[in-house]
C-alpha cells in the first residue's frame, strides 16, 4: 500500500515539475523565473527523496541535501545578480 502512495506522489510531483519547467519557458518576468526555479529544485528534492524510499536506500537522502544546499546558493546568487547587476562585490 506504501509503495502505491509513493509512486502517485512521485507522479504528481511530476506534474509540478513539469509545471515548473512551462513557467521557467514561459514566465512573463526575470523574477517569475528565477521562483519557478527555486521551486523546481524543491520539487526535484522532494521527488529524490520519493525515489529514496521507494528503494529503501540512504543515499538518496544525501544527494538531496546536496541538491538543496546548491540550490539555496544559487537562489541567493541570482537574487543579488538581479538586484545590483553583480554576485561579487
Amino acid at each position: 500500500m506504501l509503495s502505491y502512495a509513493i509512486i502517485l506522489t512521485s507522479v504528481l510531483v511530476l506534474v509540478s515539475l513539469l509545471m515548473n519547467v512551462w513557467r521557467i519557458l514561459r514566465g512573463p518576468e526575470l523574477p517569475d523565473r528565477i521562483l519557478a526555479l527555486d521551486t523546481l529544485y524543491i520539487n526535484s528534492i522532494a521527488l529524490i527523496i520519493l525515489l529514496g524510499l521507494h528503494n529503501g536506500s540512504a543515499l538518496y537522502f544525501e544527494g538531496a541535501l546536496l541538491i538543496a544546499m546548491l540550490g539555496f546558493v544559487s537562489t541567493a546568487a541570482l537574487s543579488k545578480y538581479l538586484l545590483r547587476g553583480d554576485i561579487i562585490e
